[in-house]
């Protein structure tokens, strides 16, 4: 029985994204859902990209938290669009959640809509909502384990941005080890070297972004 029901779940959460790809496919808007666990960087990755790409291209976002407004409050400092979803105790954002809200932002005006996921390893990767890619960001100080104990994500994702790596003196984290791994997952998988911090890296990243958009 609870397969079932989670199999209905998923079953009537994709027949949603797949009305919210629709919409956004109308629009002419390319959209990426942005996962990792907490603390990762998801939102000082945002920050960077917007302002990379300030003149370039026109970047709106959805946050998703739990509770709170201070991730949204950061982009919208930055003269992005962008729309709050708390999720009130959610682990993860769905298609439904989406669909509430895209109509508050001004889609026809973007050339990329960033979904920034509720902080987790797990079940953000298990839920559609209507993106065109996803993008997982993995922070170094987490460690090399991560790929192999939760592959889904990495299976999932077209992109991996390794963050914190100027924290890599500090840390035992195994880099080469983490990029080997999330290969043997994906092997098409894009992989960026990054510190949101520093800025290192970034550039290359943010040129992969306008090489989406068209």
């Amino acid at each position: 029985m609870k397969i079932k029901v989670v199999t209905n779940i998923l079953e009537a959460n994709d027949r949603i994204a797949a009305e919210n790809r629709k919409v956004f496919d109308d629009a002419g808007v390319f959209v990426i859902n942005l996962m990792s666990g907490p603390g990762a960087g998801k939102t000082s990755l945002l920050e960077s990209t917007i302002k990379d790409l300030k003149g370039i291209l026109k970047i709106g976002v959805i946050e998703g938290d739990i509770a709170g407004t201070d991730d949204a409050q950061r982009i919208d400092s930055l003269g992005a669009p962008v729309v709050q979803i708390n999720t009130g105790g959610g682990c993860h954002l769905d298609a439904n959640m989406i669909t509430e809200v895209m109509n508050d932002l001004p889609l026809k005006d973007l050339d990329l809509l960033i979904i920034e996921n509720v902080g987790n390893l797990v079940c953000p990767a298990e839920f559609n909502v209507g993106e065109h890619m996803k993008a997982m960001l993995l922070s170094i100080a987490e460690g090399h384990d991560k790929p192999l104990k939760y592959p889904l994500m990495f299976q999932k994702s077209s992109a991996l941005i390794l963050n914190k790596i100027d924290l890599l003196p500090y840390t035992n984290a195994d880099l080469e080890k983490i990029k080997k791994d999330s290969l043997s997952l994906n092997p098409k998988l894009m992989i960026f070297e990054v510190s949101c911090r520093t800025g290192e890296g970034t550039g290359e990243w943010t040129k992969w972004l306008q090489s989406l958009v068209k």
